[in-house]
């Protein structure tokens, strides 16, 4: 006894294929709707604020076409608030990526599930509806960095981590010079905010400690 199993059309073939394509962006769509942070408990987890000591003597040193200055040496342990990859103009040449880091009560969870916390144009910005804790304190206790990697290797590790990872860096705050007069310069304080109060960070060292 024969079968005859009739063949799928052109047009039922295409069919076939959007339909098994909605399919899988539909389960793509709910997995990252419904994707949020590894959290930790709350508490404050970062209770070392940022080491800066100045450096007295001259020093430079050349990254392709940038002139390097140090100006401090830098070491912080703190928690990634937001991460941000830029990847036009000379800014990002130097700096691919932003980190917004927090330590003291802004390493605390209880405190960042209520402020909103994102990066854009080079900034960290935040909001919140009803303060958790002194605003200065939110000020004061959070920073957004420019990460300058030393090396590739140090690039790759900072492509690595992730919102909510507690990492440690060390390196020096520094100031930046290029052709046609272009300047950048870090801030030396965490006590400022608004325009130039980010730090420009040459990052040599790099490590998750906590995920």
């Amino acid at each position: 006894m024969s079968q005859y199993r009739a063949k799928a059309t052109p047009a039922q073939k295409i069919i076939l294929l959007i339909l098994i394509l909605i399919m899988v962006g539909f389960g793509i769509w709910i997995l990252i709707s419904n994707y949020e942070p590894d959290k930790i408990e709350p508490g404050i987890q970062v209770n070392a604020t940022p080491i800066q000591e100045k450096i007295t003597e001259d020093i430079t040193f050349q990254k392709d076409e940038f002139t390097i200055i140090p100006l401090a040496s830098f070491e912080i342990k703190g928690k990634i608030l937001s991460k941000k990859r830029y990847r036009l103009g000379k800014e990002s040449d130097l700096s691919p990526f932003d980190l917004a880091l927090g330590w003291g009560k802004m390493s605390d969870e209880s405190v960042l599930e209520k402020i909103k916390i994102w990066q854009s144009g080079r900034w960290y910005r935040w909001k919140t509806k009803k303060y958790p804790i002194p605003r200065r304190e939110i000020e004061k206790n959070s920073a957004n960095m420019h990460i300058v990697p030393a090396n590739k290797d140090i690039k790759r590790k900072v492509k690595g981590a992730d919102e909510w990872d507690i990492i440690e860096l060390k390196g020096y705050l520094i100031k930046v010079i290029a052709e046609d007069d272009w300047i950048w310069k870090s801030s030396l304080t965490r006590n400022d905010t608004g325009d130039n109060a980010c730090e420009l960070i040459w990052v040599e060292d790099f490590e998750v400690v906590s995920e």
